[in-house]
């Protein structure tokens, strides 16, 4: 659909700082991207300005010193650490006869390398089209109307148009196809909320530690890099929890300061995992030196895909990188477990966050030293069944006390498959 060259091997990497922007980008964290987009960074342009210039971004002068970089290093490619928009892009591209991209279009081209999965490259292709969709015209700036003529004769329409027609018709096919992909992941979380399993999605920063952490507790063996957005397509796994049972764990996207809002639109079939999750586990790395800037940037997307009243557990990782550290949880006032410091890679630390999940998720758990009687025996199998029996006392009077820990949804169950009501079971109320 396009006339351009391809994505070179070399780039010239281009950062301004505008006194009137808030919140500038980081050029480290751009280069960090750059590099995972498998792209060599041979130079870098930086500069300062009060605010953009409409028309190219950057002035007349740091245009010249971009181009005399290109020319230098014989770079292929301009990778700017900023939002153009369609005009600028196409303006630069003209001025320099090189290809141009900008931030949004590098990580767009890092999500559709790493997407694995149908649902995956679906949602990245929907992201792509869309940024596309106000960039199509410097594809055909070359040609004029289709050529007329007996057997020539078009549509009526240029190429520019019937590519923009083509691209509709391929978003609403795609919008089509996710919604299918959509309600088969919802008849999944309905089947898991039918069978009452609680579900926690690991959410966080990209290059946080998630998927490294996800491998460690789960057993699993998802890809994971020192690299942004190493992880694209969701993970489930299912995991044993003292006191919980079974519990649904997810691996999901990372998120990055300014995360194009297109992409969030695209991947919010994936992201649903984490609005419909019982707890979120918010991975830090402990020892990034914006580590609260970073907090705060995956706080607003939670808010922005609506998930931002769902209990979240923070679990500060890396601390095999800081001095002298030692694992350790912190709580609140109320004594609930907030906060969890541990290392993926050593595996420091993770018997705690073991704890803390357990806590936070058996909020509704009940401990009880239940009397059973010579008529009980349903009652006792099933709860030794269901792995909840502490302890097991038997008394001379013929009774049986039963030390038992069970979440209280599980309690009902069990009463209900032994026949019998709460009011009818008898506790050692002064153990219990």
């Amino acid at each position: 659909m396009f006339d351009r060259p391809d994505v070179g091997e070399r780039a010239i990497l281009v950062h301004i700082d505008f006194s009137s922007h808030d919140g500038t980008e980081d050029p480290d964290e751009f280069r960090e991207l750059v590099s995972s987009a498998g792209v060599e960074a041979v130079g870098t342009v930086t500069g300062t300005r009060k605010q953009p210039s409409p028309r190219l971004f950057v002035g007349e002068g740091k245009l010249e010193e971009i181009r005399d970089a290109i020319v230098l290093h014989d770079a292929d490619v301009v990778l700017f650490n900023h939002a153009l928009s369609p005009s600028q892009e196409r303006n630069v591209e003209r001025e320099l006869k090189c290809r141009v991209l900008d931030r949004t279009g590098v990580i767009l081209d890092i999500f559709a390398q790493r997407a694995r999965t149908h649902e995956g490259k679906l949602q990245v292709e929907l992201a792509q089209l869309d940024h596309m969709s106000t960039r199509l015209i410097r594809g055909w700036t070359h040609l004029e109307r289709q050529g007329g003529g007996i057997g020539l004769r078009g549509p009526g329409e240029t190429q520019l148009e019937t590519d923009r027609r083509l691209l509709r018709e391929r978003i609403k096919s795609i919008h089509k196809r996710l919604s299918k992909v959509r309600r088969q992941r919802d008849q999944g979380r309905r089947a898991r909320k039918r069978a009452d399993i609680p579900s926690v999605s690991l959410v966080g920063y990209t290059n946080a530690g998630k998927s490294t952490l996800f491998n460690r507790v789960t057993n699993s063996s998802v890809y994971a890099a020192d690299q942004l957005f190493a992880t694209l397509d969701p993970t489930l796994r299912r995991l044993e929890l003292p006191d919980i049972g079974p519990v649904v764990m997810a691996d999901t996207v990372g998120f990055i300061r300014h995360l194009p809002h297109k992409l969030v639109e695209a991947f919010r079939a994936t992201l649903q995992e984490t609005t419909e999750a019982s707890l979120l586990l918010h991975i830090v790395d402990s020892q990034d030196s914006r580590r609260d800037e970073n907090i705060d940037q995956v706080e607003g997307v939670l808010s922005e895909i609506g998930a931002d009243e769902i209990p979240v557990l923070q679990v500060f990782n890396k601390i095999d990188l800081l001095d002298n550290f030692s694992p350790r949880v912190d709580r609140n006032e109320q004594g609930l477990p907030v906060r969890a410091w541990v290392s993926a890679v050593s595996g420091e630390g993770l018997d705690g966050l073991y704890d803390a999940i357990v806590e936070r998720l058996a909020e509704d758990v009940v401990h009880y030293f239940v009397l059973l009687g010579p008529t009980d025996g349903k009652l006792r199998a099933l709860l030794h069944e269901a792995g909840s029996v502490l302890s097991e006392e038997h008394r001379e009077t013929g009774e049986t006390v039963l030390e038992t820990r069970l979440q209280q949804r599980d309690w009902l169950q069990l009463l209900s498959r032994a026949g019998k009501s709460e009011e009818s079971v008898r506790l050692d109320t002064e153990r219990t």
